[in-house]
């Protein structure tokens, strides 16, 4: 059985659509016919990365033979090439194949700079996301919508598909917690495709402009929520595959306990396990892979744990693995290694005290089910494609 065919069944099996169209889907991207018009003849400039690809091509080189002129490129977490790790400090430079100076929106700067966006008459963000608040390539589209808000510079999006976004699920930000890894009042799982989200921030005006942004989306055309979405390019080091894009929204929060989700291995994302033989049957050692951050507690050590590649149906976000680690360690201290790092990712504390409470996973989505309402009924108003309800 191909990948492919396997993971349309399993997401068969979720009550998923298989998404069939009568016409081909075509990310922002590749309908130029839809955009040059707005940026030939000016000065541009490009949020993208590795996942920025008009069919086979990269934006930027497609750009180039359309003769736009691309002034500058603004690299995300992982680089403009999309090989450095988790948490590592971008580096600005130029881009040895075109010449065009690459400038770093993961280290000490964010959000680009008035400086940074002198003589740019407009700015395109084209980077794939996987539907997770603390993703931080929405992070960075955030301060780039308010960036270009503050300086008048207009910001097209090119908008691509959400391979989580026929669902919306998890706590909501609360505003004491807001992070790079979440910065706006949404949930784990927002269900919205980039282009979505981008006038969600700007039409709420959760950016700290004054002003909103001069916004244009291009759709992806023939998508709607209920779609199938197989990732063409890994958007980052550790989500390899659609397995792991998958159940990445369920064990994130497990960066902050000291148990690994596979980082360093051929399958991140797709395993848990710890030093504690007790912890499962499944074995695996962590190992420094570049352009990949391993768990400083687990890196070189066999752990134990439990295999999630061979699952029969693949759960959107749950909170069951979390809960049996949980409750698998004695002593809290030793599973919960950075409890404010967990917060953040939540966005908020009341997570973990309803696990110390002993609430199960019904009670504890109960808990945050009005906010989750209140959310979906905001969301409802920037829909771009036909909804999954």
């Amino acid at each position: 059985m191909t990948k492919f065919i396997r993971y349309f069944i399993l997401f068969i099996l979720l009550g998923c659509s298989a998404g069939i169209h009568a016409g081909e889907l075509k990310c922002g991207a590749e309908q130029p016919d839809k955009y040059l018009a707005l940026i030939q003849g000016k000065k541009v400039g490009l949020v993208v990365n590795h996942t920025s690809l008009a069919g086979e091509i990269h934006l930027v080189d497609f750009l180039l033979a359309k003769k736009v002129n691309v002034k500058k490129i603004f690299a995300p977490e992982h680089g403009f090439r999309g090989e450095a790790a988790p948490g590592e400090e971008i580096q600005a430079g130029v881009d040895g194949k075109t010449g065009i100076p690459v400038l770093s929106l993961y280290g000490k700067t964010r959000k680009p700079t008035p400086e940074q966006l002198a003589g740019i008459d407009v700015m395109v963000f084209d980077i794939q996301d996987v539907g997770c608040r603390f993703y931080t390539y929405i992070s960075t589209l955030h301060l780039v919508i308010e960036a270009c808000a503050e300086n008048d510079i207009p910001l097209v999006v090119f908008d691509r598909p959400n391979p989580n976004g026929d669902y919306v699920a998890g706590p909501v930000l609360k505003e004491e917690f807001q992070s790079f890894v979440g910065m706006d009042p949404i949930p784990v799982v927002h269900g919205c495709t980039v282009g979505e989200l981008a006038n969600m921030i700007n039409g709420e005006q959760w950016h700290k402009a004054n002003k909103k942004c001069d916004l244009r989306v291009i759709p992806v055309k023939n998508y709607d929520h209920k779609l199938f979405y197989s990732l063409p390019v890994a958007p980052s080091p550790n989500l390899p595959n659609d397995l792991s894009v998958r159940l990445y929204p369920s064990l994130c929060f497990f960066e902050a306990t000291s148990v690994s989700v596979g980082r360093g291995t051929d399958f991140p994302f797709q395993v848990l396990g710890g030093l504690d033989p007790q912890l499962g049957d499944f074995e695996f050692t962590p190992e420094t892979i570049p352009g990949v951050a391993v768990h400083p507690l687990n890196e070189g050590e066999k752990c134990y744990g439990i295999d999630l590649r061979n699952l029969k149906i693949v759960p959107v976000f749950t909170l069951k693995y979390f809960l049996d680690f949980y409750h698998r360690f004695a002593n809290e201290k030793d599973f919960l290694t950075r409890e404010r790092w967990l917060n953040l990712l939540a966005g908020t504390d009341e997570f973990i005290q309803l696990v110390r409470e002993g609430k199960n996973e019904r009670e504890i989505k109960a808990h945050w089910q009005k906010e989750l309402t209140t959310f979906k009924e905001t969301r409802k108003k920037y829909l771009l494609y036909p909804d999954f309800e």
